[in-house]
């Protein structure tokens, strides 16, 4: 995977103006600061390791949706449930051929945050982990991160198999943390 196109991929599924990013770089998992190494470098859902992070359980805000017939791009924040506060900004794009309808169906919904609908209607799914980036905060990801523009963060890119099909691209970016 060149992690720098696979971002690029992601972000073009929703432009933003003024930009996203300031900048984003490719870095190795094995030197990332904590506590971003032990939120984003592994194989598991993000939705579960930002509730045991944060101690809440979150819910997913969408920003933006990107849907055809077998396709769904969605654009996202995970909260600290009944604030405001945000911990996570996501861009997803979901290939709907490997799940069934009822999983189509409640992602769709946009009610519960995608790993939690994997979760929940037991899906068979390996997470695998494709690049950890230091990203520098735009404009856009600092207003949702209530923050300065180019305050430093981490982020992942991970791709989840469903029924051990490639069926979920992610791009998964920490609030910054203390």
């Amino acid at each position: 995977m060149n992690a720098l196109k696979e971002l690029q991929s992601l972000l073009e599924l929703f432009p933003d103006n003024p930009p996203l990013l300031e900048s984003a770089e490719h870095v190795a998992g094995s030197t990332t600061p904590e506590p971003y190494k032990s939120m984003l470098v592994h194989d598991h859902h993000m939705t579960v390791t930002m509730e045991n992070y944060h101690k809440s359980t979150v819910e997913v805000q969408v920003l933006d949706r990107n849907p055809d017939e077998f396709n769904y791009g969605r654009k996202i924040l995970l909260l600290k449930e009944g604030t405001d506060e945000v911990v996570q900004f996501g861009i997803v794009r979901f290939n709907f051929e490997y799940v069934t309808d009822d999983v189509k169906q409640e992602i769709i919904d946009e009610n519960i945050p995608l790993g939690r609908v994997l979760i929940t209607h037991n899906v068979l799914r390996h997470i695998d982990l494709g690049a950890i980036l230091k990203v520098k905060c735009g404009p856009t990801l600092a207003k949702h991160f209530n923050c300065e523009v180019g305050t430093e963060t981490y982020g992942r890119l991970a791709t989840i198999f469903c029924n051990n099909r490639p069926a979920v691209d992610l791009l998964e970016i920490s609030s910054p943390l203390s």
